[in-house]
């Protein structure tokens, strides 16, 4: 048949006798020149422009200046796109019926959908290059296109054609399409006027784009871009090459930022206030939040909408399908084409709808369609969500910054709950709104679902949906049973790594006191209740598991079941599978809507916390509030911030910007800076704590503030700063002071920073100033021990300092800032009398008073009185007296005596004190130590990382590549080996037999409904009874299938459970085994290895790579390996339906290999910043909520602020990225789904002949189920891959070599008094710390005999310690032997040793328990025993005074006693064993004069008949010892009694004594 254009089945094909327009073909090819002609204009546009655009010097990103309507010109063009597929459809649908090939039916219509999509690539391009005067190319297009339209559908109307059929109503629309594309183009000449007007408007791109930092794009791009995503492939693509940094996701666009979300919610909150009639009633957050971010939740719900509305074309599309091709009819082509209108068929649309292929383009779009919305609804619910937690966080910031000091400390509101708030709450209210849009989207999916199955299958449709309903309500049931049991697990896991802590931070006396096992045994009875609650988390998340995936088995059951036995109609494969799909779409809602429930619950909550906590009490005078007294207008200006609740609070946001900095002090011409009159403060309650307070504070001068403990001195200095609320009285400020405090409390508050950061607190960096401070609190020596110098990190998350260090730190910054007032809250209370001094003159005197800074300062150490120029006397809350020293001495004679007195004490403690090493030399050492210890490790370390750089840097970039986007099986494998290879085995047939038992229902149910339609063509018998027989027997064949039906569908919901169990338990065998071993393999390890390694490293083993272990991998597994078994099944059903769809397969595939290992890696990294960039913030918040009154004193709230809006808007950046990288896959997988149905329907539809249509609805459903699942698994495999790191990391410690506890004699071989006498021999002993490094003693040689009193001393890191280690064979003894009574003691078991000898250390150790267990964990003891030890260590009578005698309780580090005491409890310990051998290392070094002397004093007496050895750093300690080895470099270089070494003037011995050393 020849081809022409207007068809060759009549000849008056193009004749025009009737009229040009008259001919139908020409009035088509007419419609043909404005395609044309854009064409021919715009090719040559594009190619130029596109050539020279590289040469183009672009803005930013191809900058997007958007036109005026261009997101309605996209809409409008994709409609416009979908309406010429239609018109092509009709055409070649109605040219079937045509005798002869007619062109014109469909060319023009494929012309004009080429030409469309070229106008909007030209229109992108012209965008991009900001050039507007080439739309008018577009503008004529538009008019040309409408006029020509325009004429076409006058001739159909003239000719009598109506709505009913279809080429009418399409070009209707064409013409509606093309005017309102006509219109917007004469919108933005009259908006840009780029044409036809004098004077163009020039346009700027948005202010978002000009900043180069901004790289979150979504607002800026596109229609086309928005909707996939497809300016994420850079990011995503290149994270392939280099991993993705903070560096490179850049800053959020202004609309996004937490700042300009608070201020948004701030106003709705605020509005409320200022219009409610009841100024008690607190405005509603709900209420606020609808306000501001209402409007995208609603856009996202109509997406939303949209998206399940499209969602049930698929079922739709694929009866039809069905359907068509089970009653298949062969299209008759016309004949007679003379009397129909122009000559040729015109169709209507029900005719187009019952093509075959014209329904699978339409279930292609459909799909591509309704995945489009879906994900755009998506998108903006969770861009909404990120949007309310910023502004909640800066909303619940700046509350915390104005909460009154006395709610924080009288704990109505404790720092738990607000890093609650923080952390929980808002994080809870933003999951809310991503849910938020299910709460009515799902209701209405469900009804539509339950009318559609009632239309296909009648009455049996609402058996099926009632099982569904009925069974919700369980689902729900365990999702709250869930919630709890998770509840219970986390009280436990906390328990248990509380323990785990203790034990970590105790280790070295547990091992010297061979007690590891028995708390290795307390963690595990912790860890095994753990378990039990775990087991019964993976019951209720098995059987969750398991009811979603058999309800939908079992309500499929009920329909088709009723429907064989109710119904009088043969099922057909075209209902059976529609409703088959429709149930798949039904299934989802329905689970969902327990979780969405939960959550709405959650939300409720955490709104009425958040509505508590921004009610609590502000900080403000009281005074003000009761209106008792004028308000001065000094005392308003004092407190500019403070409000309280009754009164409507402004949340200034105190204008954000940094505050500028303060103009220098003016000269001073006041006397007085501060004064009080007839102030009476409280901190809350309706007790004053400070009453008829009358003060002056003069300007320039010292003032101190005296008094006893808790007499109220720090209260006054809060009450000065307005921290307390006023009952009444002012506080007067002196102008200009108010607003230049410097202050240092008496807690010392470190900032989460350098220490250089700490000190200059956000003041201008001065080089000199700050070396002079740093003289002053004389911190140069505790700088030089810090790894990084002052740049190293101190505070929370960085370094522990003492408590000295940190006291001396605070005291700097408060000097260093420029302020005319410093407070000083007892700076001296943590440091010793040589660091005062040196402070008080140095820092105080010097560097303040030549400043003419006016300082109050509150201390206990009398002997600086007079300095002072002003001083004020505390007692009881109140002002004893005040005045200059001299003045005191004149008026009040007592007093002054009594300070004389506590003066003359204080100063004989100062003369015991500088015979003593001084505390801070202490402290340096601590820290010496703490670093000592980690710099061998991290030499090694480093020597490793260069290696591995110096390989990194020979692999090229491929194959650091594929590391990184390598699965890690080698783990996966391992992680399944230790949960046991039955459940491994159990779980992988079940699996692959619940998947194989789903195929067999369907395809049960293809063949079911496809069998012998045709029986009653073959009856031609006519009388009645016949056909109602056969009637019966087709009845009866027909319900022959459903005893397996039934069968197979009882064994796949048996399978179901099955399979849940057995992945859930797997996963709890895993957990168990490798916390076990992990417990067993660190509590065992060398105590090198918890030298090098540092403690947080090793807890967070236990805590959060357990906690992803317990609870997080099981989960991710099952999702994975079923989501890829549907997939897997669904491609091989369709395969096996139509082979051809193989060839369509490899593409697929390829494409589908690329996208998951693109987007893994780009997951993985984003998923890591995400998590770093948390952490940060939640510390944030509550370092600000620990130093309130500091941040406030220093007038710092908004460089905070700044500060936290920076960290929120870095996080949230991080998380907008990664969902953002879930939608761009999702859309990928889900477009590439809606390919598969395509190319599974065209080959179903080609090779149909031959096939039963059930089989092609059993592909078709399977092909859609495709769609849902095929993101699952590469999401899935992208959070295994994330959550195996923890394995691994679990893994490595598994390695750790243990220590060999077994020895080479049998325990039974050593007497059970051993240790006898005590006699130590020592023969030629090496030691060293690890085979890596060198020998830290060597070749020692010693003897000592029973009963004697040995001291041992030598300079620090002369190896002291390492003997007294080597004793208990603690460290690596290469060479020589300690030989004690006879034994050699590297040949015992570890346990007989060390549980035979008796050691003291330096830093007390005390565990959370009872007394009674600190002294005797193994409870061998009679309590007798454990009472005279206390006795001899001097502790009984405090014991008796406690609580519970010996089951008093000791807090978690023995926090409840003092150092001293806890140093005499592990005395107490020493002696319950009753060993003839006594350790003491260093055991005086952290206690004061008069705990020493009782120590000194129990081990000459209680001890009198055992070995002890002392190794001291004070070598006054062994001046009374019989023999003394004095150490140097490892080698031992004197040995003799004291006395001896004494006399001999040269003896290293005696030089340490004159150095005091």
């Amino acid at each position: 048949m020849s081809l022409s254009f207007c068809g060759n089945d009549v000849n008056n094909s193009y004749s025009v006798e009737k009229g040009v327009l008259n001919n139908g073909c020409f009035v088509d090819a007419l419609n043909l020149v404005p395609h044309v002609f854009l064409l021919f204009i715009t090719f040559p546009i594009l190619f130029i422009g596109w050539g020279s655009q590289s040469s183009k010097v672009q803005i930013h990103h191809n900058t997007w200046l958007h036109f005026p309507g261009h997101n309605l010109r996209w809409i409008l063009t994709f409609t416009l796109l979908f309406v010429h597929v239609c018109e092509i459809a009709e055409g070649i649908v109605s040219n079937t019926w045509m005798k002869s090939n007619h062109l014109h039916l469909f060319l023009p219509a494929f012309m004009g959908f080429i030409a469309a999509t070229t106008s909007v690539v030209y229109y992108h391009n012209i965008e991009t290059a900001n050039f507007p005067k080439l739309l008018l190319a577009l503008f004529i297009y538009w008019v040309l296109a409408f006029i020509t339209k325009i004429i076409k559908l006058w001739k159909f109307a003239e000719v009598g054609l109506g709505v009913e059929h279809l080429r009418f109503c399409i070009t209707a629309l064409l013409v509606v399409l093309y005017g309102l594309l006509m219109a917007v183009e004469v919108n933005v000449i009259i908006v840009r006027k780029y044409v036809f007007f004098a004077n163009p408007q020039r346009v700027k791109p948005p202010e978002d784009l000009q900043d180069l930092g901004v790289r979150f794009l979504q607002p800026f791009v596109n229609l086309l871009s928005k909707a996939t995503y497809w300016w994420m492939n850079p990011l995503i693509i290149g994270a392939h090459k280099r991993p993705i940094e903070l560096k490179k996701i850049g800053k959020l666009p202004i609309a996004m930022r937490s700042l300009t979300n608070y201020l948004r919610l701030k106003d709705a909150y605020e509005e409320q206030r200022q219009n409610a009639e009841d100024l008690e009633k607190s405005p509603s957050i709900w209420r606020a939040m609808y306000r501001a971010f209402g409007r995208p939740i609603l856009l996202s719900s109509t997406f939303r909408y949209m998206a399940d509305l499209l969602g049930f074309a698929g079922p739709l599309c694929i009866s039809g399908i069905v359907e068509r091709l089970e009653n298949n009819t062969e299209v008759v082509r016309m004949n007679k084409t003379e009397d129909l209108p122009f000559g040729v068929f015109f169709m209507s649309s029900t005719q187009l709808l019952q093509n075959t292929y014209v329904l699978a383009v339409l279930l292609f779009l459909a799909l591509v369609l309704q995945r489009t919305f879906l994900q755009a609804s998506y998108y903006v619910t969770i861009e909404t969500g990120i949007n309310l937690r910023g502004a909640l966080l800066a909303m619940i910031y700046n509350k915390i910054l104005r909460l009154s000091t006395s709610n924080m400390s009288m704990g109505e509101m404790t720092l738990g709950q607000i890093n609650n708030l923080v952390a929980i709450e808002t994080n809870q209210l933003m999951w809310f709104l991503f849910l938020c849009p299910n709460l009515w989207a799902m209701p209405v999916q469900i009804i539509m679902g339950v009318i559609l199955l009632y239309y296909l299958l009648g009455f049996s449709a609402l058996i099926g949906a009632l099982v569904i309903v009925l069974l919700a309500p369980i689902q729900y049931l365990i999702a709250t049973k869930l919630a709890d049991t998770q509840k219970s697990t986390l009280d436990y896991s906390t328990d248990r790594l509380k323990k785990t802590t203790e034990i970590l931070k105790g280790i070295k006396l547990l091992k010297l006191y061979a007690w590891e096992n028995i708390f290795c045994d307390s963690v595990l009875e912790t860890r095994g209740k753990e378990l039990t609650s775990l087991r019964t988390f993976a019951l209720y998340t098995s059987m969750s598991i398991f009811m979603n995936a058999a309800i939908p088995i079992a309500a499929v059951l009920a329909t088709f079941v009723t429907h064989a036995y109710i119904s009088q109609s043969r099922l057909s494969p075209a209902e059976a599978f529609a409703s088959l799909a429709l149930f798949h779409i039904l299934v989802t809602p329905l689970f969902l809507l327990s979780t969405v429930v939960r959550f709405a619950v959650k939300a409720l909550v955490s709104v009425q916390k958040l509505g508590e906590f921004l009610q609590s009490e502000e900080i403000g005078d009281d005074s003000w509030r009761n209106g008792d007294m004028p308000v001065s207008l000094e005392s308003c200006k004092k407190h500019p911030g403070a409000r309280n609740r009754k009164q409507p609070l402004r949340y200034q946001m105190d204008n954000y910007e940094q505050p500028l900095r303060r103009q220098l002090r003016p000269t001073e011409t006041e006397d007085v800076a501060v004064k009080v009159n007839n102030g009476y403060f409280t901190w809350g309650s309706n007790m004053s704590t400070l009453s008829d307070i009358n003060i002056r504070i003069p300007t320039g001068q010292l003032t101190m503030i005296v008094g006893q403990v808790g007499c109220g001195k720090s209260s006054l200095l809060l009450a000065m700063l307005g921290e307390m609320q006023t009952h009444s009285g002012k506080v007067y400020w002196s102008n200009k002071n108010r607003y230049s405090v410097a202050y240092a409390a008496q807690k010392s508050w470190l900032l989460n920073a350098t220490v250089e950061d700490n000190i200059t607190f956000g003041s201008p960096f001065n080089k000199q100033r700050y070396k002079a401070v740093i003289d002053a609190c004389s911190l140069q020596p505790d700088i030089d021990l810090l790894p990084f110098g002052d740049q190293t990190e101190i505070g929370e998350r960085g370094i522990n300092l003492s408590g000295g260090q940190r006291q001396r730190i605070c005291v700097a910054r408060a000097l260093y800032q420029n302020t005319n007032i410093v407070f000083l809250d007892d700076p001296f209370s943590a440091l010793d009398i040589h660091l005062s001094d040196h402070l008080m003159q140095e820092g105080i005197l010097k560097f303040l008073q030549d400043d003419k800074r006016t300082v109050v300062l509150v201390t206990h150490k009398l002997q600086y009185l007079i300095h002072a120029d002003w001083i004020i006397a505390m007692k009881d809350g109140s002002v004893l007296r005040e005045g200059t020293l001299k003045d005191i001495q004149t008026h009040d004679v007592e007093l002054y005596e009594h300070w004389k007195t506590l003066m003359n004490r204080q100063d004989q403690e100062l003369e015991k004190d500088t015979e003593i090493e001084s505390q801070t030399t202490l402290e340096r050492k601590t820290l010496r130590r703490a670093f000592y210890s980690r710099e061998a490790k991290n030499q090694i370390d480093d020597e490793d990382e260069e290696e591995e750089e110096e390989e990194d840097e020979d692999d090229n970039l491929s194959t650091t590549t594929s590391r990184r986007s390598k699965i890690p099986w080698k783990v996966c494998w391992c992680y399944l080996s230790s949960g046991g290879f039955l459940l491994v085995f159990l779980m992988v047939t079940s699996k692959l037999a619940k998947h194989s038992v789903m195929v067999a229902i369907d395809y049960w149910l293809a063949a079911w409904t496809s069998s012998a339609p045709n029986e009653q063509n073959s009856s031609f018998s006519l009388d009645a009874n016949a056909t109602n027989i056969s009637e019966t027997i087709r009845n009866a064949e027909h319900r022959s299938y459903v005893p397996v039906f039934v069968i197979l569908c009882g064994a796949g919901i048996f399978l179901c459970l099955i399979t849940s169990l057995s992945v859930e338990f797997l996963g709890l065998s895993a957990a168990t085994n490798l916390h076990h071993n992990l417990l067993n393999k660190i509590i065992h390890a060398p105590l090198r290895f918890f030298d090098i390694t540092p403690l947080g490293q090793i807890l967070n083993r236990f805590s959060a790579d357990t906690n992803i272990i317990d609870q997080h991998i099981p989960p991710t597994l099952e999702s994975l390996t079923r989501s890829t078994l549907l997939c897997l099944s669904a491609i091989g059903i369709i395969t096996f339906v139509t082979p051809v769809f193989v060839t369509a397969l490899v593409p697929l595939a390829v494409a589908f290999y690329f996208i998951q290992k693109y987007f893994r890696v780009a997951s993985k990294d984003l998923q890591d910043l995400d998590d770093s960039t948390q952490l940060p913030l939640l510390c944030h918040f509550s370092e600000t909520a620990e130093g309130l009154t500091t941040i406030r004193a220093f007038r710092h709230e908004a460089r905070f602020k700044q500060r936290m809006l920076e960290l929120t808007d870095t996080n949230n950046t991080a998380y907008l990225f990664l969902s953002a990288a879930n939608r761009w896959l999702e859309v990928r997988t889900d477009y590439l789904g809606a390919v598969i149905v395509l190319t599974a329907a065209v080959a179903a539809i080609c090779s149909f002949y031959g096939l039963q249509s059930g089989l092609v609805g059993l592909g078709l459903t399977y092909a859609l189920t495709v769609t849902n699942y095929l993101n699952w698994v590469v999401r899935n495999l992208a959070d295994l891959e994330v959550q195996m790191a923890a394995v691994k990391k679990v893994n490595s410690f598994l390695t750790t070599e243990s220590e060999n506890y077994e020895g080479s004699i049998d325990v039974s071989q050593v007497p059970e008094d051993w240790p006898q006498h005590g006699e130590i021999k020592i023969q030629d002993l090496c030691v060293r710390y690890d085979p890596m490094l060198k020998p830290v003693l060597k070749h020692v040689n010693a003897f000592i005999n029973p009963g004697q009193k040995v001291g041992i001393c030598g300079r620090t890191g002369s190896g002291k310690s390492s003997l007294s280690l080597a004793f208990f064979n603690m460290v690596d003894v290469f060479e020589g032997k300690i030989i004690i009574d006879g034994i050699d003691i590297c040949k015992l078991p570890l346990q007989t040793l060390r549980s035979r000898l008796s050691i003291i250390l330096q830093d007390p150790v005390l565990f959370s328990g009872s007394i009674r267990f600190n002294l005797d964990p193994e409870r061998t003891c009679s309590d007798d025993r454990l009472w005279e030890a206390l006795e001899i260590a001097q502790l009984k009578n405090m014991v008796k005074t406690l609580p519970g005698g010996l089951d008093a309780v000791i807090t978690e580090g023995g926090e409840n006693f003092s150092v001293g005491q806890r140093q005499l409890f592990c005395l107490a310990r020493a002696f319950v064993r009753k060993s003839s051998i006594l350790i003491m290392d260093e055991a005086t070094a952290s206690i004061d004069m008069a705990t020493e002397n009782i120590l000194q004093k129990v081990v000459m007496t209680a001890f009198a008949d055992r070995t002890v050895v002392t190794i001291a750093h004070l070598v006054s300690s062994i001046l009374e010892a019989e023999q003394v080895l004095v150490f140097s470099t490892g080698i031992l270089v004197e040995c003799d009694s004291a006395a001896n070494l004494l006399a001999q003037e040269d003896s290293l011995f005696s030089i340490l004594v004159r150095t005091h050393k």
